[in-house]
Order: C-alpha cells, then sequence, then structure tokens
C-alpha cells in the first residue's frame, strides 16, 4: 500500500509538534480524551434536529484500554466518527481542526461547546508512541477506514471492518529508556492519576475495565479476581452546580481533596459571569496560611480550566499578589488558547477574568468583616500581613482595594479596629490618625509619646509589623486624615499657646541643646525640649520621611551593609520634667557633667523607644562615674 506525505511541512512540523509545543508528555492523554469528547459533542448536536440519530445523551461515552503485552493504549469513542475525507483532512493535514471548523459553523449557537481548535492536539501521541493507528466509522455510513502512521515519514489509508460508529485511536507506545518510561502509561494508576488531573470533568463518561478481588460467591473468606467496568472521572464539576444544590460538607470534601488540606475553608465563594468573559468560579479562602505561605517558595495561582479541561494547575495571572492566599478553580469556554492548549494566546480575556474575580474576593471579604466579625480576625491573623504587603507594593495603587480590609490594634480597648471604625470615633476636629511603630502591641502603648497624644483625647493605632509605617506612607491619608507617627516632629497635639511657649524655650536654651547635640555626637540630628512626653523625662523622635522604626526595618534587609537610609533622630526632653532644670543648672556650673547626663539621656532614649544601646558599657561606665 502506497505511503502519503502529510500535507504540510511534514517532517519539520510534525518534529515542532511533538518535541517543543508540549511540555509535559502526559498531556497526550488530555488531549486524546478532549478529541474524543468533541467527536461526541458533534454527533450529540446532530442528535438536536436529527432524528436519526437515536443514541441518547446517557449512551455516550469514551473508553481506555490497556494492553500491556502488546504495550498499546487504546481510546475508542462513540462519537460522530470520520469518513475517508475527514481522516485525510483532519489526520493528513497537521494543523486542521475539524473541530474548530465545526464551531465555526454553528458560531450562532449559543449552547455549542467544543473544546478543540488547533487539529494538532492528535500528534501529541507521537511524543509516547512509535506507531498510531485510527480506525473510524462516520454515524449513519456503512463503510470505514482506518488510517496508520508511524510518524513524519506519513501515513496510509485503508477500508476496514468496524462494527459501531466513532472513532478507536491505538498507540503502541515506545521502548523504555534509561530517561523516559513509557510503559507507565500503560499503568492503571497513572492512567487514573492522568484523567482525574486534566479530564475530570469531561461531560462524557471516561470508562476503563479494572482487575478487582471480590468475595467469591457461596464462601466467606475465598475471593477470585474480576474485570469490573470503572468510570474514572467525575464529569460534572462541583463549580458547574447551583450553589443551592451543594451542601457545605460537599463543598469542605472538594476542596481537602483538590487542595490537600486537612482543614474545611473558611470560606466559600461561588461565582457565575455573562458578558466580556463568560466563566465560572469556584473560590475558598483557607481556615489557615500553608507552611510556606510568606516564603519564596509559596507559587500562588487558581486551577485554570477550559470547558472543563485542566489548562494549567496555578494560573498566577488570575490572582494579584495581597489575595494570593485563594484557593479555587476558573472554568471558561471562552479562552484563546495556544497551539499546545497549554498557556493563553494574549491575555485580555484573563484581565477581565482577573478583575472580576478580584472584586469578587474583596466584596466576600468585607461582607465577612461586617457579618462575622469573629472569623474574619481568624482570617486577618492568617492573611492579614499579605494584605498590608498589597497596601504598601505599586505605591500605593491597591489603596481603594484594601483599605476598609486592614484591622490594627487601637489603644482604646487593645483590639483590632478599622481604619473607619478609628474615624468614626475620631475627635471632632482631629486632623490625623495616630499611630505608633513597635515590637508589640504593649510596647508601643508605653511610648512617651503615645500616653500623652492619648491623654490628649486621641486614639493610637499600634503598628508591629515591619511593613506597616510603609504601608501607611503609601496610603497616606485616609478619608482626607493624614497618618501622623506619633514619634516624629509633626506631632499636632498641642495648643498654639504651649507651641509658642515650646518655641520660646527651644529658642532661649539653644546653646545648650546644642552641647548637648555635640556631646553625643553624630548619632542624633538634634536635641530639643518637647511638650508631648507627658510624665516622661526623654524619648526619641525623627524628622523627615524615615522614621527610627522605618530605619530599624531597613537594617535588617539584607544586602543593606549599612547603605539603607537613615532616620534624622532627635532627643526630645520634657521641658516640664524636672531633669529639665538639672540640665540648665549643669549647663552654667558644670558641663562636663553635663555631657554625661546627654549621653546617659540619649542611652535611656534608646532604650524606651526599643533600640540597641550603642555602647552598654559607657553607659555602665557613665553612671558609676555620677554615683561615686
Amino acid at each position: 500500500m502506497q505511503k502519503k506525505k502529510f500535507k504540510t511541512e511534514s517532517q519539520k512540523l510534525l518534529d515542532m509538534m511533538i518535541n517543543s509545543i508540549y511540555t509535559h508528555k502526559e498531556i497526550f492523554l488530555r488531549e486524546l480524551i478532549s478529541n474524543a469528547s468533541d467527536a461526541i459533542d458533534k454527533l450529540y448536536y446532530r442528535s438536536l434536529t436529527d432524528d436519526s440519530v437515536k443514541l441518547k445523551r446517557e449512551d455516550y461515552k469514551i473508553t481506555i484500554e490497556a494492553d500491556k503485552d502488546g504495550r498499546n493504549l487504546i481510546i475508542s469513542d462513540n462519537g460522530c466518527g470520520m469518513t475517508k475525507d475527514e481522516l485525510e483532512n483532519n489526520l493528513g493535514t497537521i494543523a486542521k481542526s475539524g473541530s474548530f471548523d465545526f464551531k465555526k459553523e454553528n458560531s450562532d449557537k449559543t449552547d455549542v461547546d467544543i473544546i478543540g481548535q488547533f487539529g494538532v492536539g492528535f500528534y501529541s501521541a507521537f511524543m509516547v508512541s512509535d506507531k498510531i493507528t485510527v480506525v473510524s466509522k462516520a454515524y449513519g455510513s456503512d463503510e470505514a477506514w482506518k488510517w496508520e502512521s508511524e510518524g513524519v515519514d506519513g501515513y496510509t489509508i485503508e477500508p476496514c471492518e468496524k462494527e459501531e460508529a466513532g472513532t478507536t485511536i491505538t498507540m503502541h507506545l515506545k521502548e523504555d529508556t534509561e530517561d523516559e518510561k513509557y510503559s507507565d502509561y500503560l499503568d492503571e494508576y497513572t492512567i487514573r492519576r492522568l484523567v482525574k488531573k486534566y479530564s475530570d470533568y469531561i461531560r462524557y463518561p471516561i470508562k476503563m475495565d479494572v482487575e478487582t478481588e471480590k468475595l467469591k460467591e457461596g464462601t466467606k473468606d475465598e475471593y477470585e479476581k474480576v474485570i469490573e467496568t470503572e468510570t474514572l472521572n467525575s464529569m460534572i464539576p462541583l463549580w458547574k452546580k447551583n450553589q443551592s444544590e451543594v451542601t457545605d460538607e460537599e463543598y469542605a470534601n472538594f476542596y481537602r481533596d483538590k487542595f490537600y488540606d486537612y482543614e474545611a475553608p473558611a470560606k466559600v465563594i461561588t461565582q457565575k459571569s455573562e458578558g466580556l468573559s463568560t466563566f465560572e468560579a469556584l473560590l475558598f479562602i483557607p481556615e489557615h496560611a500553608p507552611f510556606d505561605y510568606y516564603t519564596k517558595n509559596f507559587e500562588k495561582g487558581l486551577e485554570l480550566y477550559s470547558s472543563g479541561v485542566l489548562i494549567t494547575e496555578k494560573c498566577k495571572e488570575l490572582l494579584p499578589d495581597y489575595f494570593g492566599f485563594v484557593r479555587g478553580i476558573v472554568d471558561s469556554a471562552d479562552l484563546t488558547l495556544n497551539i499546545s492548549r497549554e498557556t493563553l494566546q494574549h491575555d485580555r480575556q484573563l484581565k477581565v477574568i482577573a478583575k472580576a474575580i478580584e472584586k469578587k474576593i474583596r466584596t466576600e471579604l468585607a461582607k465577612m468583616l461586617e457579618e462575622d466579625r469573629e472569623k474574619y480576625e481568624k482570617f486577618w491573623a492568617a492573611f492579614g500581613l499579605q494584605l498590608k504587603y498589597g497596601l504598601y507594593e505599586g505605591y500605593g495603587a491597591n489603596k481603594e482595594n484594601l483599605k476598609d480590609l486592614v484591622l490594627f490594634t487601637s489603644s482604646k480597648d487593645k483590639k483590632l479596629a478599622t481604619l473607619k471604625e478609628y474615624v468614626s470615633r475620631a475627635k471632632e476636629d482631629q486632623k490625623s490618625i495616630y499611630y505608633a511603630c513597635a515590637e508589640t502591641v504593649d510596647k508601643a502603648l508605653m511610648l512617651p509619646q503615645v500616653e500623652a497624644v492619648i491623654s490628649k483625647g486621641y486614639e493610637v493605632l499600634c503598628l508591629t509589623d515591619d511593613v506597616d509605617e510603609f504601608a501607611f506612607k503609601m496610603m497616606h491619608d485616609y478619608d482626607g486624615k493624614e497618618f501622623k507617627n506619633v514619634c516624629t516632629d509633626k506631632l499636632d497635639i498641642a495648643t498654639e499657646e504651649e507651641n509658642k511657649e515650646l518655641k520660646e524655650e527651644n529658642e532661649n536654651s539653644k546653646e545648650m541643646l546644642n552641647f548637648m547635640k555635640e556631646s553625643i555626637g553624630d548619632k542624633v540630628f538634634a536635641v530639643r525640649f518637647t511638650n508631648t512626653l507627658g510624665d516622661h523625662p526623654v524619648s526619641l523622635s525623627s524628622e523627615g520621611e524615615v522614621s527610627v522604626e522605618m530605619e530599624k526595618v531597613l537594617s535588617k534587609m539584607p544586602a543593606s551593609e549599612g547603605m539603607s537610609p537613615k532616620a534624622q533622630t532627635v532627643m526630645e526632653i520634657n521641658k516640664s520634667h524636672p531633669i529639665a532644670a538639672k540640665l540648665k543648672e549643669l549647663y552654667e556650673t558644670d558641663k562636663d557633667k553635663l555631657a554625661k547626663y546627654s549621653k546617659i539621656l540619649y542611652a535611656q532614649a534608646r532604650l524606651i523607644n526599643g533600640l540597641a544601646l550603642d555602647n552598654p558599657s559607657e553607659l555602665s561606665s557613665l553612671v558609676c562615674d555620677l554615683m561615686i
């Protein structure tokens, strides 16, 4: 029999398809099952208008058979089948897609949902096979045809016998090598795994005969091996069902099985959208963060399906980083896939879907915050840090999305509060949102400036994560109220009269304060009196955009090596504390002792602000000198 050449660029193109287009060899099974599903779809749609098609929906099936002795993997369907010309056109011409043509011809029918687009998926079988035989019989035809090929050299077509309409593909698997064990694709477990992974939601049953042991009839302990036909796929995706039809337990079991979690999800989100892009989504907010969530090894992303066929396990484009904790599935028939159906040709559709998903997640989190505060605070403990990183990223570009979802501990009752709640409780003339940074809430509340701000009737937010102040800097304000660190020179809690008195005090003591600054050295930018320390003698504040706390954070970053920005540290002395009078007295009578006092006060200020001492030994010596 004369072998026919492929109608395209033959060897070069086929080589490219087999060796370059597909990332993983195992993808071939997905492609052949998808093609079988398309063939059944075509016959099913035909049955809607053609009474000669007697098959009912429940009659359709795809079967898989593993012939280990012959090294053959066989996939069959009872779909539309192919005529000789269709075999010639669809298989003899690489990249000729009968499914694509069918979809074009029926574009006016909204219920047409054919998977195939490019007609190259069939050739992925050559990645694992050295010979492929296709036997097909078109529905309603009396003729059956056999197409056979060993790859790039071409193919043959000849008449054959086939009882029922449909297509049977027989792949003779390549011999095993050191690098590839092709015989694994004949293993029952491997076939089950691949069907579950890629084709679990094909709408028709995928059946396979499996050998099992059953109790022998009439005996109590004798077993015999029997062959049973099993359906390997679920067929109907959970996300295709109405939410009212699915129980909480079903959602929880699906989540645990799909995403390997030991707990039920904290929240289930379902979404169906039609319009610019039609898609369905089933999303889960986990009860706890994965062990590697805050590491560089964590990969965000949703499972992306096209008409029930898995395209990619982690499509990171569907989630912003700050919602990267969300797990779930997105299924859309509108995706424009690349030739291998593994990735998208362009991202416009993904962007539309991603924007809708982001909005849905934000809405559901806001709803949880409003309706179930206890559950939201538990969620916040697990993933709140990521939302705060989201505020910081993009120079505050995500402010509107996240500003009402973040929580901070308030000085009011040491409970978590939203920014909206803070503002609602603010004094009528309050222009700022006050905050303090420290390692813990208790340490923040012990800062002298915090006590002073609270004594004036203002509320203070306690920031305990490294990213917190950076996030506030990016946000700049909330509802017109600027964020203000209580440990800066911009604290505005004093009256005009008090500020006038303070200005005069600093002017009159300018020479003494400069002397103290010189005694401490370049560790401080300035020394000045203040009226914002309550009963405390001394503390540190800063000038400019970099606070003392921000300097601490930046200095811990990798490869900073002294190159990180420094705060313009100011040592502030309480002008109303007895120590102020003592300093003035020493300036007139004993400048050497004043220099020692200055260094001791600076060390005290560092300790109060949670900073390590530059030279503990020096402090010990200074204290001992004053005690003798």
